[in-house]
């Protein structure tokens, strides 16, 4: 083979070698500087989440037919930013498995777990408070993108919004 092309590809690996060794020292530091970031986006977008949480279920009756009646909601409306495999009891009660457990952002600015507990006469959950390195260790990086997305909806709907009502105050206008 030609001496160029084998020093520039000797360089080429080199390159990639350094690339490499660059990209796992700066995730390294992202991997711990997660718990502060998800702390800072969670106050940041704490406000908002009044105004786009939902309601979440803390418990519930079940009619025969599976519909829910005299339904209980947490107090502060909470965003949905992942769901994992859910742990085998509740930290509250042993006694009731836990049936769907999902991480979610309340309007305090604060991370829980939600896990919820079916039997085919009620619905019952345990809200679980979480810091933000915890909340990175279960629900890793996908917590980030969901948080950001959220936001980014968000403010894509109030733009959308925004433009409408201009559009609304042209036609009154004309």
């Amino acid at each position: 083979m030609d001496p160029i092309i084998e020093e520039g590809y000797a360089r080429l690996l080199e390159t990639l070698e350094d690339l490499q060794a660059k990209k796992e020292e700066s995730a390294g530091k992202v991997r711990e500087s997660m718990g502060p970031l998800l702390a800072r986006m969670a106050a940041d977008t704490a406000p908002a989440v009044e105004r786009i949480g939902l309601e979440m279920l803390r418990r519930a009756k079940r009619e025969a037919s599976g519909d829910l009646y005299e339904q209980d909601y947490y107090e502060k409306k909470m965003i949905v930013l992942g769901k994992t495999d859910p742990l085998p009891y509740r930290p509250d009660d042993p006694t009731m498995p836990v049936h769907a457990q999902i991480c979610v952002l309340s309007a305090d600015g604060n991370f829980y777990e939600v896990m919820y507990t079916n039997t085919e006469i009620r619905v019952d959950s345990c809200l679980s408070p979480l810091t933000p390195e915890e909340t990175f260790e279960v629900y890793g990086y996908d917590l980030v993108v969901m948080l950001y997305r959220a936001l980014f909806e968000y403010a894509q709907k109030e733009e959308e919004l925004t433009a409408a009502l201009a559009r609304t105050l042209d036609y009154l206008r004309s």
